[in-house]
């Protein structure tokens, strides 16, 4: 009873989104107050039949429904709880179900937070939103039903796959598709601004929290998904250019385009059409990351394959809500006009060669993703792009968007001049420099001075954390008042932009130096034996049984010690999950704010011998570190307090748009 109440909710929640779809661009075009009123009840209750139908497949989940086709193929009895929960996600159909209940979820929130906008650019925003869920609840009743009957019922699932047997399982897919599904709000508001011609700076401070938010969920979501792969499946690596891994931050490199465009907007109304013609981008690279998991035509750790005719629509979607957002941009981009002018030497300027970069960036991240795809897809023989092609690409492209992150903000509006950005930013330059140089000498082992790559990363880390220090001073020393009072002063996005910029340094820093300094091993070890890997001694005390709640274990003991004393017991396993006779190493790691101790059980090799990899890590935390703070940059940035007060004032439209433009125009970054 209890799925045939989830596909009962299911349909109704099409029928609410094809009214939220359909009555408020009448209603906007017509002048029809009626029609425009039930966008937000509609956004409110199809978010409630969404959530609904999402609890029923979790109900059949957590309590064994077998009957549940999809429950059958993804799970079993003797999963825990907690991962019984999250198989939900586990595979196609429950993944897109999460997927259409998170767009309502922001669909929601749109329709609260939107009260003061005016009603009919409010309309059209949540009708394309609407429009958008029609398209993926029309694919789940027709091809990825989650409740689809088995008959007879299995006696016991399949299981979920062991690889995602993991905590990282619970928290990484909802941040990812958070993300993925919040730069729809983007999406609509360039949308509704294209079919009401309302694009200016009011518009791009309503837009700017939500992409915000949307951009910092879905850096959280790489983070838990590099993290995983770290230290689940073995292999001591952070990011392996895997094309799924790809599609995900092809959308993240357009949507820090984005944010920066939509500055400019807000502050000088320039890059109108850029701005919206990135919102599209963004969003139409989430729907690519869709297409690319879902289709089956990508082979990965990550990616279900499912059904040709499922990726037929995903593709057929895709092309709609491309196609036809470019279209209506080809259309109407005219009409939206480009926005004040600004020297060849300018903050504006230096953004926008910046997005150039980013752009420019994501395109080559989707060539190496693509290419091998259209190669088999026209039967031209098939290959493999791997970590060297975009090494070799994307790492050059990477590093002038480094160095103007680290001169934009300093440089003024509308005209900078040479000599000015030299004296703001001579100290940082030297501050970088400085650390590039030295910072080799504290690292244990060779390269003792440091390569010329290394240099280089350490410099490219430096430079926008004594940049970003370099313009905080200088914005709390210059002007009246006393320190304190001058930082209270300064808005949350200010704040916001200094920590993000501040955590790609430390990013940068750690992937340097990680990669530079990292000591690896892959050997044949015995019981009993030690082996010494980058000042540390491990030593393989033994091996024995374990057991798990639906897996069997080899659990070894390695006993750390440096220079004789002890620093940690590692207890790295060799798990066979039974249900599916999958054998899966699990890693251990020690962590700590200097470097990683990574130990991998491999497998035996003769009596009382094994394969194993170890691998000691220097500054790994700081990856992880990095993109928190970028995280915590985006969200302090997203609750900057204007956005509330400009959304508050925007009932009196003309006024408002009158002062936003003026206050941009006087207040920083």
């Amino acid at each position: 009873m209890i799925p045939e109440i989830g596909l009962f909710s299911l349909i109704l929640a099409l029928l609410v989104a094809l009214a939220q779809g359909i009555l408020p661009l009448i209603g906007a075009a017509a002048g029809w107050q009626a029609g425009l009123r039930v966008a937000r009840p509609a956004a409110m209750g199809q978010f409630a039949l969404t959530a609904l139908a999402f609890a029923c497949l979790a109900w059949s989940f957590v309590h064994n429904d077998f009957s549940v086709l999809y429950v059958a193929a993804n799970s079993h009895a003797d999963l825990p709880p907690a991962y019984r929960f999250a198989a939900v996600w586990g595979g196609h159909e429950g993944s897109l179900l999460l997927w259409q209940t998170l767009l309502t979820a922001w669909t929601l929130a749109v329709a609260l937070c939107s009260r003061r906008l005016p009603l009919a650019f409010a309309g059209r925003v949540l009708a394309v939103m609407g429009w958008i869920s029609v398209g993926l609840l029309l694919f789940m009743l027709f091809l990825s039903n989650p409740f689809e009957r088995l008959i007879p019922p299995a006696m016991a699932g399949r299981d979920l796959n062991p690889l995602l047997q993991d905590p990282g399982m619970i928290v990484h897919p909802p941040m990812l598709y958070m993300g993925y599904v919040g730069f729809s709000v983007a999406f609509a508001f360039a949308i509704a601004a294209l079919l009401s011609g309302e694009l200016d700076a009011l518009w791009a401070r309503w837009v700017r929290p939500w992409t915000l938010a949307a951009w910092t969920f879905l850096t959280i979501g790489i983070l838990l998904g590099s993290a995983w792969a770290y230290y689940v499946l073995g292999w001591g690596g952070w990011w392996f250019w895997d094309p799924v891994e790809n599609a995900s931050f092809m959308p993240w490199l357009a949507g820090t385009a984005l944010i920066h465009s939509l500055i400019v907007t807000e502050r000088r109304g320039a890059f109108r059409s850029w701005t919206v013609l990135l919102a599209i981008c963004t969003f139409s690279l989430s729907i690519l990351g869709t297409f690319l998991v879902r289709s089956g035509v990508l082979t990965s750790v990550h990616a279900f394959a499912v059904d040709p005719s499922r990726g037929l629509y995903i593709l057929a979607f895709m092309t709609v809500i491309v196609g036809g957002s470019l279209a209506l941009y080809a259309w109407r981009a005219p009409s939206v006009g480009l926005g004040g002018g600004f020297s060849l030497l300018s903050r504006e300027s230096l953004l926008l060669s910046n997005n150039v970069v980013l752009t420019v960036a994501a395109g080559s991240v989707l060539l190496g993703t693509l290419y091998p795809v259209v190669l088999d897809v026209l039967a031209w023989g098939k290959i493999s792009i791997g970590p060297p092609y975009f090494e070799a690409v994307f790492v050059p492209l990477m590093t002038p968007a480094l160095f103007l992150m680290g001169v934009g903000p300093v440089a003024r509006w509308k005209q900078a001049e040479v000599p000015d950005l030299a004296r703001r930013l001579k100290a940082a330059f030297g501050v970088s420099v400085l650390t590039a140089v030295l910072a080799p000498l504290a690292m244990p082992g060779p390269p003792r001075f440091g390569s010329p790559m290394i240099v280089l990363g350490l410099w490219l880390a430096a430079w926008p954390i004594a940049s970003a220090a370099a313009h905080a001073w200088q914005r709390i020393t210059d002007g009246e008042g006393e320190v304190l009072r001058r930082l209270a002063r300064q808005p949350r996005s200010w704040y916001g932009m200094l920590l993000a910029h501040a955590g790609v340094g430390v990013f940068i820093a750690g992937v340097t130096l990680a990669n530079g300094y990292e000591v690896k091993r892959e050997l044949r070890l015995e019981v009993g034996a030690s082996h010494e890997a980058g000042g540390y001694g491990f030593t393989f005390a033994g091996i024995g049984p374990a057991a798990g709640p639906n897996y069997s274990a080899q659990r070894a003991v390695f006993r750390v010690t440096r220079d004789g004393r002890p620093v940690v017991t590692l207890y790295p396993e060799k798990r066979l999950y039974t249900v599916q006779d999958m054998a899966l190493s699990q890693a251990d790691i020690d962590s700590g704010f200097s470097r990683d101790l990574f130990v991998a059980l491999g497998e035996p090799v003769g009596e009382n011998a094994w394969t194993v990899r170890i691998q000691v890590k220097p500054f790994m935390t700081w990856i992880w570190t990095g993109c928190i703070l970028m995280a915590l940059g985006g969200l302090l940035a997203a609750g900057d307090g204007r956005y509330r007060r400009t959304q508050q004032a925007g009932a009196a439209v003309p006024q408002a748009r009158g002062a936003a433009a003026g206050r941009a125009a006087r207040e920083g970054y």
